[in-house]
């Protein structure tokens, strides 16, 4: 649906803790004109991320906080409805760099999040362009095969193993060989990891003890972590890891609402004696090698080999309630808000 305004969720308060009624407001703003060389971007899909708190916050972090008054940054997939660049066309489906939490976003042709055009590929949903074959899917590869290394027969543990990347990663990982141990919220979860995705096990960590349940799942010790939740889980983890483990730290999602000090893991001392390699890494560093992940990923979307689920909230309105989602555990793949109509 095409609009004459521009909805824009704008960040009116640092939150403290969860994020709470007021911290983000709703508004009503012109609809943006492009210039020279620009493009008018309509928003179909919003990617909400684990890092939108992050970016709510003035504490030290890989990009610029967003701003108090400024629109909420996040990642979008749109459609182009004016075009002021020879190389694209009205009607191109695009990713526009980090679009934003709005209706339109104007879209560059230059720069580190410079419009990108996307192919057509048979079979491919739209959505998987903002989960397998986007950002979170190369967040999945390159954590996994930069840092993790992985040989065929290690171990490979997957921390919010039914989430946006950790679904990725452990596909990746039996592709590669690896026995795959995931850790989830729910008997649902763990199942879908299992029976769909192909998963040797999954550790339901509300109704397990997680540190004998990894002893268990993985006899043979853990080769390589991918971390995604951080606290008393990645404690578990380093309780059973082999010598020479590589910890992939892709993120602390248990920690990032916490108001107070957040105690270190307790199992530290494990790294030592394991003599093993702690390294966190974020997806900007790899922008210039996304070519070379999506030459990998696309013929395993497309053969089949890796499966992408999606969970898509409707209504910009709705994007704050949804993004709660990721720390209640509510969402199972990645998460969307869809914004607008596909065309």
């Amino acid at each position: 649906m095409n609009r004459n305004s521009n909805r824009q969720w704008i960040l009116r308060k640092r939150p403290v803790g969860d994020i709470k009624p007021g911290d983000l407001e709703l508004v009503d703003a012109p609809k943006p004109t492009p210039g020279a060389g620009e493009l008018l971007v309509r928003n179909i899909y919003l990617s909400l991320d684990p890092t939108n708190r992050i970016w709510m916050s003035d504490a030290d972090q890989y990009m610029p906080p967003v701003g108090l008054g400024d629109v909420m940054r996040g990642g979008t997939l749109g459609v182009v409805e004016v075009s002021n660049h020879p190389d694209f066309a009205v009607g191109d489906i695009v990713l526009p760099g980090m679009g934003g939490w709005q209706d339109y976003t104007i879209g560059h042709t230059s720069g580190p999040f410079a419009t990108r055009k996307l192919p057509q590929l048979p079979g491919v949903k739209l959505t998987s362009y903002m989960s397998a074959l986007g950002f979170t899917g190369a967040t999945a590869y390159f954590g996994l095969m930069d840092i993790g290394q992985p040989k065929a027969g290690e171990t490979v543990v997957v921390s919010a193993a039914a989430g946006a990347v950790g679904q990725i990663v452990g596909q990746i990982a039996k592709i590669k060989g690896c026995r795959v141990v995931g850790i989830a919220s729910s008997k649902a979860k763990c199942d879908y990891v299992v029976k769909e995705l192909g998963f040797d096990a999954c550790v339901n960590y509300r109704e397990e003890d997680v540190t004998q349940a990894l002893r268990a799942a993985c006899p043979h010790g853990i080769d390589i972590d991918f971390e995604n939740a951080g606290g008393a889980i990645l404690d578990a983890v380093l309780a059973n890891i082999n010598l020479k483990a590589r910890i992939v730290l892709c993120g602390l999602i248990s920690q990032y609402n916490a108001t107070g000090p957040v105690p270190g893991p307790y199992n530290f001392t494990s790294i030592l004696m394991k003599r093993a390699r702690v390294e966190g890494f974020i997806i900007i560093d790899y922008i210039d090698r996304f070519n070379e992940f999506a030459m990998q990923m696309a013929p395993w979307l497309m053969s089949g080999q890796v499966k992408d689920r999606v969970d898509v909230a409707p209504g910009l309105e709705n994007a704050v309630d949804s993004l709660q989602k990721l720390f209640t555990s509510a969402n199972t793949g990645k998460l969307l808000v869809q914004i607008g109509d596909e065309p």
